[in-house]
């Protein structure tokens, strides 16, 4: 039985045991599913497998561009970045406060955006 459990994907701990629907680590106190673990465990390919997408449905890539949907203010800006702006070559990164969107934007300069405020163009 010991040998169905899969190794603590943190800390590599032999010692992980069921509890409820998760597997828990007692050693570094990790909890997961066993779902995650049946996958190959490497972070890597758990990013491969993360879709981003925009507002209507498309999926996004690196390099994309895209249109802002909506009006968005931006922070110590007198105005914002007005519907219809058009970003070129966004790049796809982990979501930092929900955004998931690290572009450049003409007249603003570098910041993040959040997918559902976008559609590809």
């Amino acid at each position: 039985m010991a040998d169905s459990i899969p190794l603590c994907p943190e800390c590599s701990s032999e010692h992980a045991y069921e509890m409820g629907a998760l597997l828990v680590c007692p050693m570094c106190g990790h909890e997961w599913s066993p779902a995650d673990s049946s996958s190959s465990g490497d972070p890597a390919s758990a990013d491969a497998e993360r879709v981003v997408k925009d507002a209507v449905g498309n999926i996004l890539a690196d390099g994309d561009t895209v249109v802002v949907t909506t009006s968005i203010k931006v922070k110590g800006s007198p105005q914002g970045i007005k519907a219809g702006t058009k970003v070129r070559g966004i790049r796809l990164i982990d979501p930092v406060n929900g955004h998931d969107i690290d572009c450049k934007v003409d007249g603003f300069g570098a910041m993040l955006l959040k997918s559902s405020l976008v559609k590809k163009a």
